[in-house]
């Protein structure tokens, strides 16, 4: 029903890998089923993983998809582990999940690896369409056994932004080859990156026998906000993506920050200017596909964005709050009353995301961008996403987050100033698709939600707040293409 891809094959539509758990598989396979590039977001799948499995798998998919793992004891040691028939209780706490360390037998690899299989295959089966998986490079201990669960399942697209993803596109051919691979990943008070070692034989030691696992690189795309960013990672073939999407400031997530002395505008928010607008002239001229991101909702800036040179869009706002979307329903529903009546504010929060680029955060009362439901919360950090690797004074490597407890980030060293305004965006992530943690007495996380700040298309999609679909934001867009096409006829 779609618009056909590019001339050269590639779709003009990639949908945004949003959150955690919002552009999760249905979102993807209802996208790529399409013709169009779905993504799925691979941030914390292990934590999804085993809170669907302990609220009883509904419809069964992740059972089905652990089935199809190529490790078949390792699969049924994860179904085992967390599966509870019948749902745990309304006020029981889910399982911890394994926090992620630089240890080369970390228990959270495999279940990283496992995870991401899952979501992956689960966006692709019963069609052809082309599937990616979104990463944040700020991510590094996840990243490489996320994708080489990925890329087990079958991806297409390795997508990466929040970063510099300057390792990425070595690592996917080294792990779609089933060779040992090595990321650096950046350490506190070390100028030198630690060296993580993954590799690929050690979690198919339990493959059925005589079973080929017949893998291919997936494409990899840099999210990269100006070109001189692009020209830089292009420089090689180590580096060098196959393709980027140039993400302006107002696109939901992180953001990369002002270049130059950061100001704040009357809101708080970070003062873009001049030199934060992308060429796209120089874009075209590196000679690889990319698509732009940030405010391009609509059949006109679709055509603007390929009259500028690019293959098409990246959208995700318009699909966060499609039917398919993971995003909690009634947070959903708020979003878009809110804008429809012009009540809806979305902060570029500098301080909330421990990362320290950036955040959207949506002003809606109950979730943490209340300030009395903020300073309600109880300060945590167990699923520790956003932990960063630091050298203590014993030469040893502990990790860290702004956003844990302050007494405790101090104690390892860090920079009190750093704790102000964080925000524990792993949980409050987590509770915005509906699988928040259970507290003592009766506390649940509440959630935080992110969204792009130009929500302009829900006037002509939805204008009287009805819920639409995926297939609906497809097909609306792709009637610009088609009258373009009919114009130039």
């Amino acid at each position: 029903m779609s618009a056909p891809p590019t001339a050269t094959g590639l779709p003009w539509l990639i949908q945004g890998g949003m959150g955690v758990g919002v552009s999760g598989w249905r979102l993807a396979r209802a996208v790529a089923r399409t013709g169009q590039l779905g993504v799925v977001s691979g941030t914390a799948l292990d934590t999804l993983l085993i809170r669907v499995l302990q609220s009883g798998d509904p419809g069964g998919h992740l059972r089905r998809a652990l089935a199809a793992f190529p490790v078949p004891q390792l699969a049924e040691a994860v179904r085992e582990r967390y599966f509870v028939e019948d749902g745990v209780g309304p006020g029981e706490r889910f399982a911890a999940t394994p926090m992620m360390t630089a240890d080369e037998d970390c228990p959270a690899r495999s279940l990283t690896v496992v995870a991401n299989f899952c979501e992956v295959w689960l966006a692709k089966e019963g069609h052809d369409g082309p599937v990616g998986v979104n990463y944040l490079e700020k991510v590094q201990l996840a990243t490489v056994p996320a994708m080489f669960g990925a890329i087990l399942a079958g991806v297409d697209h390795v997508l990466v932004g929040a970063g510099i993803p300057a390792q990425i596109p070595r690592i996917a051919t080294g792990l779609a080859r089933l060779e040992p691979v090595i990321a650096q990943v950046d350490v506190g008070g070390d100028e030198r990156p630690f060296e993580l070692r993954f590799d690929p034989a050690l979690v198919l030691r339990g493959a059925e026998q005589g079973r080929a696992i017949p893998l291919r690189r997936p494409g990899v795309l840099a999210i990269v906000s100006l070109p001189a960013l692009a020209s830089y990672l292009n420089r090689d073939e180590e580096t060098g993506p196959d393709g980027f999407v140039i993400e302006g400031h107002s696109a939901g997530g992180h953001s990369a920050p002002p270049r130059g002395p950061l100001s704040l505008d009357e809101y708080g928010d970070p003062v873009y200017g001049p030199r934060d607008i992308p060429d796209f002239t120089k874009m075209t001229r590196l000679g690889l596909p990319f698509w732009i991101a940030g405010g391009q909702c609509g059949p006109e800036r679709l055509r603007e964005a390929r009259a500028a040179g690019a293959a098409g869009v990246q959208l995700g706002s318009v699909f966060a709050l499609c039917e398919e979307s993971g995003m909690d329903p009634g947070l959903r529903r708020q979003l878009m009353e809110r804008e429809l009546a012009d009540e809806l504010r979305v902060r570029n929060d500098p301080a909330a995301s421990p990362t320290s680029f950036p955040f959207k955060v949506a002003d809606l009362p109950g979730t943490l961008a209340d300030p009395a439901v903020s300073a309600a919360r109880t300060r945590i950090c167990d699923l520790g996403y956003l932990r960063t690797p630091y050298r203590t004074p014993r030469g040893t490597i502990d990790y860290r987050c702004p956003a844990e407890p302050r007494a405790m980030y101090l104690r390892k060293g860090g920079d009190a100033e750093r704790t102000e305004g964080r925000q524990c965006l792993c949980n409050g992530l987590l509770a915005a698709v509906r699988f928040g943690q259970r507290r003592a007495r009766g506390v649940v996380e509440p959630p935080v939600v992110t969204i792009g700040q130009d929500l302009g298309f829900l006037r002509h999609i939805a204008p009287d707040g009805s819920p639409y679909s995926a297939e609906d934001v497809v097909r609306w867009l792709s009637a610009g293409l088609t009258e373009a096409a009919a114009s130039r006829a």
